[in-house]
């Protein structure tokens, strides 16, 4: 049987339990007739039985719990593709989502926004914490730098920032689909838990964001027109793309590209007015 149409699961383990190097592990390197961990080192990493790990290799046992391929996924140092993988290969579907904190990205993504120029642009994560940002979304949207981390949340100033309320044209348009968007990124990301906080804060703070929340739409995030009403540049309209991060599932960026020439030169004025 070719190792294409044969135990898929097992040549997986196999692979990647030889790419381990045992002496940086706390495994003695002594004789070894092939290189990497032994079974029972994996299993020992993985707390499960020796016989257990290596029924899996062997194609044997059924169907392994989310539980033990979580164990093994550890005991391998599988980054989270291959612990995706990991799963589909035992189970026949990708792990539940697991939430996990984001501080912020890496200079390479900011580089990505810092090119962007006039367009408005930032990175939030699945419970809408603004992580990154350019220019253009500091000079126009918000100067995130100037707010504490807790309160650059999209959701915080949608419905607790005046300032933020008086300058869209639809406010209530763009709450609605901000509370839809946020509850499925959150439960996509599993991220119920972290968000209950906030979304007793906003319910109190807020009875639109209550009613809204209480509604229980769901919004896909996309492509509409953002029309902003700015104090120093007037009317501005702004077309809304939203993208995935290319292996950062827990990372959106949000991109504002001015709808026309003089939209791009209103911006452009506001951000060399801020830099002067």
């Amino acid at each position: 049987m070719s190792v294409a149409t044969g135990n898929k699961l097992g040549n997986f383990l196999r692979d990647r339990r030889l790419r381990l190097d045992p002496a940086a592990l706390g495994f003695s390197g002594g004789r070894r007739r092939t290189p990497g961990l032994r079974r029972e080192e994996v299993a020992q990493r993985a707390n499960i039985s020796p016989t257990w790990y290596t029924w899996l290799e062997q194609g044997r046992g059924g169907a392994p719990s989310a539980d033990v391929l979580d164990r093994i996924a550890g005991g391998l140092m599988l980054t989270e593709p291959e612990r995706e993988h990991l799963f589909m290969l035992g189970r026949g579907h990708p792990p539940e989502a697991r939430y996990k904190p984001v501080d912020g990205v890496t200079p390479r993504l900011q580089r990505v926004l810092d090119a962007l120029g006039e367009s408005p642009a930032i990175v939030k994560t699945a419970t809408w914490d603004v992580v990154a940002w350019n220019r253009a979304a500091a000079a126009l949207l918000t100067d995130y730098a100037r707010l504490p981390p807790r309160q650059r949340n999209i959701l915080r100033l949608i419905f607790g920032n005046s300032r933020i309320k008086a300058v869209q044209e639809d406010w209530m348009g763009v709450a609605r689909y901000v509370v839809g968007a946020f509850r499925a990124d959150a439960a996509r990301a599993g991220a119920d838990k972290e968000i209950a906080e906030l979304v007793e804060e906003l319910s109190l703070a807020s009875p639109e964001f209550e009613a809204l929340w209480r509604g229980n739409d769901i919004a896909a995030s996309g492509e509409c027109v953002k029309r902003l009403c700015h104090p120093e540049v007037g009317s501005i309209a702004l077309e809304f793309s939203a993208f995935a991060v290319d292996g950062r599932p827990d990372l959106g960026m949000i991109v504002y590209n001015p709808a026309t020439p003089a939209d791009a030169e209103r911006i452009r004025s506001l951000i060399a007015s801020r830099a002067a």
